[in-house]
């Protein structure tokens, strides 16, 4: 069985150069991929992108804090735009951010006392305001408990962001979300490395912002 899901793991003799040519092929057609779907993110969602950031540098003007929140893979992502913001590398100043997902204690209290599809909603409704921005990001845009997260924050005037592919689902209908950016694409791999690409340019277009501002 293992031989037939991972061949490269013990490839039979005169069959590495195969393998080899296949896994080059297969790699050079991703990277085409991810590079026309980037493209394709520029033209359509570029005015989007730019009308995003213009808010969340205004929120973080005011002095708002971005929370960040989703499941899985995207609950990785998450993280790692909390993180981009929070703490950039040398040369670039932190902005306030907090992925929702860091502290396990409270994810499993939440789940085991109320249930999944509140854990964003419930932590927002504790420490954002107004003045706050918060992201929720979803491949499918179906996540319940992002849409009912970004539900609360819109209820508390938060500026809320929505990050998603395959139309966009849930997030799009739920009238909730001031800025959405769906990635054109249905395959789970492609929106996620799209949706990396679009965080980071927020990242670098908000700090542009805040930058001239001073």
């Amino acid at each position: 069985m293992s031989d037939a899901l991972y061949p490269f793991l013990s490839p039979a003799a005169g069959d590495v150069e195969a393998l080899l040519a296949t896994v080059t092929r297969s790699t050079a057609e991703k990277a085409r991929e991810i590079v026309a779907l980037r493209r394709e993110v520029l033209t359509l969602l570029g005015p989007r992108i730019a009308a995003c950031a213009g808010a969340l540098a205004a929120a973080f003007a005011d002095g708002g804090r971005l929370f960040t929140f989703g499941n899985g893979g995207s609950s990785t992502d998450a993280q790692a735009v909390a993180h981009l913001f929070l703490a950039p590398g040398p040369g670039h100043r932190g902005l306030p951010a907090m992925s929702l997902m860091a502290d396990v204690a409270l994810l499993t209290a939440l789940t085991n006392d109320i249930g999944f599809e509140a854990v964003f909603a419930r932590q927002l409704a504790a420490l954002g305001t107004g003045t706050d921005i918060a992201m929720g990001i979803s491949t499918s845009g179906g996540s319940l408990n992002v849409v009912r997260g970004l539900q609360e924050a819109k209820r508390l005037g938060m500026v809320t962001v929505g990050l998603a592919g395959s139309g966009g689902g849930q997030l799009a209908e739920c009238g909730a979300v001031d800025h959405l950016l769906v990635i054109p694409s249905s395959s789970v791999h492609r929106i996620q490395e799209a949706q990396a690409t679009v965080c980071h340019v927020l990242w670098e277009s908000v700090r542009r912002a805040l930058d001239e501002a001073d």
